[in-house]
């Protein structure tokens, strides 16, 4: 079992290292690093090209400075885990082959770790009680998946977005309301000042929770897409109205996360419900969702550092699988998207 753990992560547009020591069984950090890339800023979106030069410019110092941070060289390192998918292939390649080098060189071995296996084990650095079984929601801009997991490694299927993801209708709204990328933050800031229910935006697919069929936990944000560009081509005076429309987006993604997480907590009886991702970081988000569960399940959320795209987060789930004598061989490549290793449909 690999006692002190490199993890790095550069799935997307952070480049991120992190030391993650186990202690009696029990995932303790040492130091975390996240670097951002506010290049893509200019672009309203992330640039894969841009996004793989910049990891090749600062995983060596990015590295570097989560190690002095944790005051550890590398030859005390017993392992490593980094993110093998899914994510930008060129950005995951950075971090692969610098962890393959970094392995083969001090002849330690490495894990290749799936990405949402990560923002799943995140809430475990926090809250040490953590244990499945638990329901899921992992919310993200390229995700979102109602999971419920049975054990480590044994994940069932709920329902998953049939377009685009929580965290990518945030995104293109926030274009629509003439907001910078990324605008998930900027949406919920101007949420709070907004009043509900001036625009009667769409609860999409909430109706499936009560008809038979394998779609009653699927989640679809496009339309609602559509009906804010609808909202903002009638409106005479967007930067009135904004603070209005992102408090109806809001509410509308915010009601049907969490009415559908509770459901599946309920029918199957969990006492846990972990919400992850990026998306996680919205504490409105949150709060929905523990007042919805409130004396039926508590809710398990990491900080906002932590729901992030992280290397914490990755170390923690390479230890696990580390622990159980897992190991990636040099033929690893990065893949750009497959389901969670040990999945399987609800």
């Amino acid at each position: 079992m690999a006692e002190r753990l490199l993890g790095i992560e550069t799935s997307c547009d952070e480049t991120s290292a992190a030391v993650l020591r186990i202690e009696g069984g029990r995932p303790v950090l040492e130091s975390l690093v996240i670097l951002s890339q506010d290049v893509h800023r200019v672009f309203g979106g992330v640039v894969p090209e841009l996004a793989s030069r910049e990891h090749l410019r600062t995983i060596g110092p990015v590295t570097d400075r989560a190690l002095a941070e944790a005051g550890v060289e590398l030859g005390q390192l017993d392992g490593l885990a980094v993110t093998a998918g899914p994510g930008l292939v060129g950005a995951l390649l950075v971090g692969l082959m610098y962890a393959k080098g970094l392995s083969f060189g001090l002849g330690k071995p490495y894990l290749g770790v799936h990405h949402l296996e990560g923002h799943l084990f995140a809430p475990t650095l926090e809250d040490l009680e953590l244990a499945p079984p638990f329901v899921a929601l992992l919310v993200s801009g390229g995700h979102t998946l109602l999971l419920d997991v049975e054990g480590w490694g044994r994940y069932r299927l709920l329902g998953q977005t049939l377009d685009d993801a929580a965290g990518e209708a945030f995104d293109k709204v926030g274009t629509l309301l003439g907001l910078e990328y990324p605008a998930g933050a900027e949406i919920e800031r101007l949420a709070r000042e907004g009043k509900p229910g001036r625009f009667r935006l769409p609860r999409s697919m909430l109706h499936t929770l009560d008809q038979a069929g394998d779609q009653r936990f699927a989640f679809s944000f496009s339309g609602l897409k559509t009906a804010v560009l609808r909202a903002v081509k009638a409106s005479t005076d967007v930067a009135r109205d904004r603070p209005d429309l992102a408090r109806d987006f809001q509410d509308a993604v915010i009601e049907v996360l969490v009415e559908k997480t509770a459901r599946a907590t309920e029918e199957l009886g969990r006492t846990v419900a972990v919400l992850g991702g990026g998306v996680a970081c919205n504490r409105a988000l949150a709060d929905a969702l523990r007042e919805r569960l409130q004396g039926i399940a508590r809710v398990a959320v990491a900080s906002p550092r932590l729901n992030t795209d992280n290397a914490a987060m990755i170390a923690a789930a390479g230890a696990w699988r580390l622990a159980r004598g897992e190991r990636s061989g040099m033929d690893l490549e990065p893949f750009d998207s497959g389901p969670l290793p040990g999945m399987v449909l609800g």
